[in-house]
């Protein structure tokens, strides 16, 4: 299909155009585990990486490729690989590219499951450093020779915070670092890292991507712009047997998706797919909705504070008006000392008391007592997440209807 075709006419035509079998409309559910082969050279190329084909399911499967292919165009990327969740999609790169000693530059706002599974990597002797990425001066100040990656977020999950993207790429790309961007929060519809040089785009399909809260699933999206001829850790049967552009994305199947196992069901794949055709319209209503809610929020009497980059009022406001199309789904608020936190949660009739992100439906959570809780306080004030933060993932509900559930909730 053209690269002229629209953000939305291009997924929604993404599985008819690679002409699965009798002309259906989408690419269908395969659940073969495994594939025999008339000729056993057919095998042994495939095993070889000679030719395209499946041999295990664990490592392919033409369902998951149709997704990684949709993933690929929405991210104008070269490559992708999709996998069981966002989470295993981090720690399949992690293990397939890094090693002990070589040093990781994080944010230090990430999410707290990606700052767990960033933590046991510490414990196995990779050396990680935490940094506020709001500004790129953060991220040279602890450069060293044995860097190997940086790996930020576009919005911060639940305080909102925005990473200096842009110029972040720009270090990379002049130190010759692997820059990761984690792309769940904006998805590829509000914003596509590889116009900031991202080398690696994370998207945790089970958020907006799939968008209705009935499969899990992860991905993986190679840019094209990393240079892996010079990134020392690739393994040298793959440095012999894989042309250089894709040596990165090769190592990732085999040791991260391959050897540790986290793949993607094709039932799993296959709604996933569907659900993303309606991203741009899910996510236009969402947005339309949170702003809306955020201003709302802001103006309240029993309202502390408002996270949301779409007020003024966000220290990075500038800079997510820059990068963005538009602002997102998440946002969060804090409420005044003299509410009662759970009594108000429970008063809300429409808006559901969930941990999910992404879904059509508006979801609230308590951050400090469940998805933080494991952190501890002083780390929560580090993050800047206080006791009565509220986190929000705003659904496509009528406006009104969602200020109403509001209002008398605070009444």
């Amino acid at each position: 299909m053209s690269s002229k075709k629209g953000f939305t006419t291009t997924i929604l035509h993404s599985d008819r155009l690679l002409k699965p079998e009798h002309g259906a409309l989408h690419q269908p559910i395969h659940t073969a585990v495994t594939w025999g082969f008339d000729d056993v050279q057919g095998l042994v190329d495939v095993f070889q990486n000679k030719t395209k084909g499946y041999a295990y399911s664990r490592q392919g499967n033409p369902t998951v490729t149709a997704l990684e292919h949709k993933v690929t165009q929405m991210e104008h990327g070269m490559a992708s690989i999709g996998f069981s969740t966002g989470m295993a999609a981090i720690s399949a790169m992690i293990t397939a590219l890094i090693k002990g000693g070589d040093h990781i530059i994080a944010s230090s706002y990430l999410f707290g499951n990606s700052r767990s599974i960033m933590q046991t990597y510490m414990d196995m002797g990779i050396d990680i450093d935490f940094v506020d990425a709001t500004s790129v001066d953060n991220i040279k100040a602890a450069y060293k020779a044995t860097t190997l990656m940086v790996f930020v977020e576009t919005i911060a999950n639940p305080a909102t915070q925005v990473a200096d993207l842009e110029a972040i790429g720009e270090f990379c790309n002049e130190k010759g670092l692997i820059y990761v961007v984690d792309n769940t929060m904006t998805s590829p519809y509000l914003f596509q890292p590889v116009k900031v040089k991202a080398s690696l785009i994370i998207n945790s399909l089970t958020k907006y991507i799939g968008g209705h809260a009935n499969a899990l699933g992860g991905s993986i999206t190679d840019t094209g712009l990393f240079d892996w001829t010079a990134y020392p850790n690739i393994a040298p049967i793959l440095r012999e047997s894989i042309k250089p552009a894709m040596q990165g994305m090769s190592q990732i199947r085999k040791r991260g998706l391959r050897d540790a196992g986290g793949t993607l069901a094709p039932e799993a794949a296959h709604s996933l797919s569907v659900g993303a055709e309606t991203l741009a319209l899910r996510l236009d209503r969402a947005c339309s909705n949170a702003v809306a809610l955020a201003r709302f929020l802001e103006n309240h009497p029993l309202v502390d504070k408002v996270y949301y980059p779409g007020l003024e009022s966000h220290p990075q406001h500038e800079l997510a008006t820059k990068l963005f199309s538009r602002y997102g789904g998440l946002m969060s608020f804090a409420l005044k000392e003299s509410v009662d936190l759970f009594a108000f949660l429970n008063r809300l009739h429409l808006v559901i008391k969930s941990s999910n992100l992404g879904d059509t439906r508006t979801l609230a959570i308590p951050v400090a007592h469940t998805i933080f809780f494991e952190l501890g306080a002083a780390r929560r004030a580090e993050m800047g997440i206080p006791d009565s933060m509220i986190r929000l993932s705003v659904g496509i509900e009528d406006t009104d209807d969602l200020i109403s559930d509001f209002t008398q909730a605070l009444a």
